[in-house]
């Protein structure tokens, strides 16, 4: 059965899609456009998915996630890593893994310098500014590999949900050997809603956290065990979850 394809806008439409209905979906050539980066820049980060360390916290006793983690204070266009933090949710809004302090490895000094991911966090704090208004941007950064080593691999254990912040970036990075992964967006307070799945590299799906709640469905191999690549960039305004 063939997937609902990814409904793409033109970066130019972002803005008004996110004030009519939470969320937009753009294209590879369009987060391209939308962040300054070309996709060579973007794709010269796929390999740092390669060597991700498990992630010890699943409370599912799962061993199919693993992940690097980095923060950031963006003002305009200046980018400025935080110190090395826990990342911390409050349990309203992950019920299986919040309240906890989860020290997560950090994202590797080569990926936080590359061009391409510097572009990405600009280009996330830009837009919150556009529909939040102008200040300083907190901006946490998570690269995930979900695998099927273990025969189902879940993007999102937690269920559907929200994250507590402003503005959710979710990139689709790759995705190999697998089927599944289907992603459902549902109005926070109507039961409106859309699914799609995600299936070109460096394509992307933004969230205004407060409207929506979101959801991945669980992976399963075809064939061989494979995985799927996402990054996911969250932009909070007046500091991280935790402070």
């Amino acid at each position: 059965m063939s997937q609902p394809t990814a409904p793409y806008t033109y970066p130019e439409q972002l803005p008004t899609l996110m004030r009519q209905q939470g969320y937009a979906v753009l294209s590879p050539r369009g987060v391209a456009e939308w962040s300054g980066a070309s996709l060579d820049a973007l794709h010269a980060l796929d390999e740092t998915w390669n060597t991700l360390p498990p992630d010890e916290y699943l409370k599912d006793g799962g061993r199919y996630r693993r992940r690097r983690h980095a923060c950031f204070v963006v003002e305009g266009a200046a980018v400025r890593q935080a110190p090395h933090r826990a990342h911390w949710q409050p349990v309203e809004y992950n019920a299986l893994h919040g309240g906890m302090q989860r020290w997560f490895a950090p994202v590797e000094p080569e990926v936080v310098a590359a061009p391409g991911w510097q572009a990405l966090l600009r280009a996330l704090a830009a837009t919150s500014s556009e529909l939040r208004g102008a200040r300083p941007w907190f901006i946490e950064a998570h690269q995930f590999r979900i695998d099927t080593e273990g025969g189902i691999g879940r993007p999102t254990p937690e269920g559907a949900h929200r994250d507590g912040v402003d503005l959710v970036a979710v990139f689709l990075v790759g995705r190999q050997g697998i089927k599944g992964g289907e992603t459902r967006v549902f109005q926070a307070d109507g039961p409106a809603g859309q699914r799609f799945t995600l299936m070109e590299p460096w394509s992307l799906l933004l969230l205004d956290d407060e409207r929506v709640i979101h959801e991945s469905t669980p992976i399963q191999p075809e064939g061989l065990a494979g995985h799927r690549d996402t990054l996911v960039l969250t932009s909070r305004a007046g500091g991280f979850q935790g402070d």
